[in-house]
């Protein structure tokens, strides 16, 4: 019987690239995020079996009634991948927006928070159960303009330990994935789209791209049940940490 995970954020960048990674590892997968026809989209593209489900990882009402509405097909989580998220702005602590400010919290935090929440009953206990968080380097490293993402991201960082301890007697694995920079429209959401500011963030710095970073969620996921990558740090390779990049010229 395949095995199921399910995706938040999996219309575009890391999401969507680890459902098609985890399709190729033979998982039936449950599509979640706010943008119904991208994950329609995807779905097509897939071999194995999958499901969307569509709302706002922030509205608690909407994560609990659409896990809820789960088919028995879809039921019995195996793996969770927490990669909802965003960034807002980029100012600083006394210029920044507050609408920034909580819908980074209100998305990287409160939602990660409220999907976990609501899966964990769907997990089974004892059997290989894995959640996989998405951090960033910026939960190692704070930065100047970027004091609330980065709390946003360590916060991630904190719960994800806190979390494996409360899960270690039930064996469900717990983990986090901490990108460097990645080529994705996390620049253009966070500038508001402003495309062009977005691209020069990108000029000369040899980054990651997203399917990257969903090879190396697969590999965490199709670990022995004795392994647990519970903390992966991944950058470019001429990125240092979360403030230190060497562009090409």
């Amino acid at each position: 019987m395949s095995k199921t995970a399910l995706i938040t954020g999996a219309s575009s960048g890391i999401g969507r690239a680890t459902a098609r990674a985890l399709d190729k590892e033979g998982f039936q997968l449950v599509l979640c995020g706010r943008r119904e026809e991208r994950l329609k989209e995807l779905q097509q593209e897939l071999t194995h079996p999958s499901t969307v489900l569509v709302f706002d990882v922030s509205d608690y009402g909407a994560v609990k009634q659409q896990l809820a509405s789960l088919s028995d097909t879809f039921r019995s989580i195996d793996v969770l991948i927490n990669n909802a998220g965003n960034a807002h702005g980029l100012d600083p602590a006394q210029s920044a927006s507050i609408d920034d400010w909580d819908a980074m919290i209100d998305s990287n935090v409160k939602g990660l928070f409220y999907v976990t929440k609501e899966v964990l009953p769907l997990m089974p206990k004892k059997n290989g159960g894995l959640i996989i968080n998405m951090g960033s380097i910026a939960a190692k490293n704070g930065y100047a303009n970027g004091s609330v993402y980065c709390a946003s991201k360590a916060a991630v960082d904190k719960f994800t330990e806190g979390l494996r301890l409360d899960l270690l007697a039930d064996q469900i694995r717990v983990a986090a994935i901490h990108p460097g920079l990645v080529h994705t429209e996390f620049s253009a959401v966070r500038f508001k789209g402003d495309t062009e500011k977005a691209a020069k963030v990108y000029e000369g710095a040899n980054p990651l791209y997203a399917e990257d970073i969903a090879e190396i969620i697969a590999f965490m996921v199709t670990r022995p049940l004795h392994v647990n990558l519970a903390d992966v740090v991944v950058m470019p390779a001429n990125q240092g940490n979360a403030f230190t990049l060497v562009r090409q010229q």
